[in-house]
């Protein structure tokens, strides 16, 4: 009988999953999927790997507990794959806070603490914890696990993690954490495999999606990255923020008389590429766009982009290779071309028919800068964490 684990990728409208065996040295694919509570008929949709509908419902509203389309999931596997043996479920937790730098099995005390951290993530901390609860409703006896974003970071060094602020803040855990970490170290594993000769040198990742950051890496490690104490800081994103003058908090509280919560909302709701464009908060809608606001809100977003790849290259002491990654960076050749050309005095030059065909490297051949597009998988990472955890530590 094999074993496999059940990975929930919480996002901000959605669970992707993916039923993985994990018999083997690398995780299996099984079957992939998508969870969607927040339509007003909530669905599950689950598909091969290859892309072929497995199976589809509807629920009429959802249950009080979110729970009633995670019971189906689980249904759908044990017929499906009643052969196999479901040994735990794996989570993207958002944020572990400075007590977590690797995967752990989810106990109620675990649990507990990492709710505590939704003040530092308030839009996905949530959301996060969601499945966790809801799973162990229906099926208390399955082990669980959480993986965590901000656990590629953990070793930032401290002019990259610190604040200009007094100490005794940092000693209580007001630092850059980073985010976006099972994104990196699937696409630097990727990077390795695809370019081996590029591990040693000057690397910059940018997830661009609706959330995005980049991670400057050397050796697989992630030594800066742009997003901080929270998700809301570095690039431009879909209704965030990114950086901002923090007298620009202060100038809200004190004379447009917001409290702490509207001000909240507003960074982390009305922000970003939709607050700019006043139109949407997805880039294809915007590139699709002959509104002003629009323009505006993508020269925006791909300028801050390669303002803050500059400032990754200064960590590094230069710049050898640049990846895009995430929703946007894999699939809008205009948003690769545009932030190539911003860097075009860094050396970095991408092949036209190269970046239109989202090929794999895209940099021309006079290109100081190796340039790639490559797919993430945070759901594979999670599935090698969660299986490694069980080998090692005998999880049942």
């Amino acid at each position: 009988m094999s074993d496999t684990v059940l990975v929930l990728n919480s996002g901000s409208s959605s669970i992707k999953f993916g039923l993985f065996d994990i018999s083997a040295a690398e995780p299996i694919l099984l079957c992939k999927g998508l969870l969607d509570e927040h339509e007003a008929k909530p669905r599950l949709v689950v598909k091969s790997p290859a892309g072929e509908d497995l199976f589809a419902t509807r629920k009429e509203a959802p249950d009080a507990d979110g729970g009633h389309l995670f019971a189906e999931v689980l249904a759908f596997i044990e017929e499906r794959f009643g052969t196999h043996s479901l040994r735990a479920a794996g989570h993207r937790i958002v944020h572990g806070g400075p007590d977590y730098s690797g995967p752990v099995a989810l106990t109620d005390e675990v649990t507990a603490k990492l709710a505590a951290l939704t003040p530092l993530a308030p839009l996905h901390q949530p959301r996060s914890l969601a499945p966790v609860r809801a799973l162990a409703a229906i099926r208390p006896e399955l082990t669980q696990i959480a993986c965590f974003d901000t656990a590629f970071h953990h070793g930032l060094a401290p002019p990259a993690r610190r604040f200009a602020i007094p100490r005794r803040y940092e000693q209580r855990g007001v630092r850059r954490c980073g985010f976006h970490g099972l994104s990196f170290e699937y696409v630097a594993g990727r990077l390795a495999e695809i370019a081996p000769e590029l591990v040693a040198k000057r690397s910059v990742i940018a997830h661009l999606g609706n959330g995005a950051s980049l991670c400057a890496l050397r050796h697989g490690r992630s030594v800066d990255t742009t997003m901080a104490l929270t998700p809301l800081d570095g690039l431009v994103m879909g209704t965030r923020c990114g950086t901002i003058d923090p007298g620009v908090l202060l100038y809200l509280q004190q004379h447009e008389k917001m409290s702490v919560e509207q001000v909240q909302h507003l960074l982390y709701h009305e922000s970003g590429l939709l607050g700019v464009s006043g139109i949407s908060a997805d880039m294809r809608t915007l590139l699709a766009s002959g509104e002003v606001g629009a323009r505006e809100a993508v020269d925006l977003f791909t300028f801050r982009a390669a303002q803050q790849v500059a400032m990754m290259a200064t960590t590094l002491g230069g710049l050898d290779c640049l990846v895009f990654t995430g929703g946007i960076g894999e699939h809008a050749k205009e948003i690769r071309s545009a932030i190539c050309e911003r860097l075009g005095w860094l050396g970095v030059h991408i092949d036209a028919a190269a970046n239109d065909a989202a090929r794999e490297r895209i940099n021309s051949g006079g290109s100081a800068v190796d340039v790639f597009a490559i797919p993430t998988d945070e759901e594979m990472t999670i599935a090698r964490h969660c299986a490694a955890l069980i080998r090692e530590r005998h999880v049942t």
